[in-house]
């Protein structure tokens, strides 16, 4: 089953990927991957809406691992947030 969550991606952290010449998504899911070890497809690769940022991921772990992944993904995204508030 996969997720298409749209995510909010601060200025800062807008300027930041353009820095690295990456598209913002590409960016975030980076940041991701190497915080948490979670792996996720950026939007800008499967078709997201323009001005908009998403993700795709593959949501087939059993339960428990499910539960560790959301706590991850949940502690990085406050974490992501307040480092790049505007």
């Amino acid at each position: 089953m996969y997720a298409f969550p749209q995510i909010h991606i601060p200025v800062k952290a807008i300027e930041a990927a353009k820095e690295r010449d990456l598209e913002p998504d590409v960016f975030y899911c980076f940041e991701l991957l190497e915080s948490t070890g979670i792996s996720v497809v950026p939007g800008s690769g499967v078709g997201q809406i323009e001005e908009t940022y998403n993700f795709r991921t593959t949501i087939l772990p059993p339960t428990e691992t499910l539960q560790e992944m959301l706590h991850k993904f949940k502690d990085f995204q406050s974490r992501f947030l307040e480092k790049y508030s505007d």
